[in-house]
């Protein structure tokens, strides 16, 4: 009888993990959504930042490409940043160097604002400024989603019962 009862916890933990490795879907995400969701900038205006790589004194200057990578590397000294209060997305993000990254600290977490203020748990940066999107009527859930008129934000959703 024990036997018997070995076995058919090993046939079903097989057939388990055999359905579990033909449908791989997480039933937890411990990723942090990315609200901002665009892999680069497009910068508003132009910058014109001294080209290191150029030996040639007529060619000191080059205009740089109109878009900056998210996350890209940049440098604290003011002479050498590309990140400088840029103003990026028709906009919408405005750009940074913190900590040798370029950050938008109109919607970044952990730059929110200016570089190295960090939102709370529950709380998104919306526009520069930390709210708390569980309970906002004009940020409920996300930045920018605003409850009709009448209507209360309660857990991030509009007209929760």
């Amino acid at each position: 009888m024990a036997s018997n009862t070995l076995n058919l916890i090993a046939i079903l933990s097989l057939t388990i993990s055999i359905l579990l490795s033909l449908y791989p879907q997480p039933a937890f995400s411990f990723q942090m959504e990315d609200f901002d969701g665009e892999e680069e900038y497009v910068l508003d205006h132009p910058v014109i930042i001294p080209n290191l790589r150029s030996r040639s004194r007529f060619l000191k200057t080059s205009p740089t490409k109109d878009k900056i990578r998210k996350g890209a590397d940049c440098d604290p000294h003011p002479s050498l940043n590309i990140c400088k209060g840029i103003s990026a997305n028709n906009g919408t993000s405005l750009l940074y160097c913190c900590k040798t990254h370029c950050r938008n600290v109109l919607s970044d977490r952990n730059n929110c604002g200016k570089c190295g203020n960090r939102c709370k748990f529950g709380q998104r940066c919306c526009g520069g400024v930390c709210t708390n999107v569980a309970n906002s009527v004009n940020h409920c859930g996300k930045c920018g989603n605003q409850c009709s008129s009448g209507v209360q934000c309660d857990n991030g959703f509009c007209g929760y019962a």
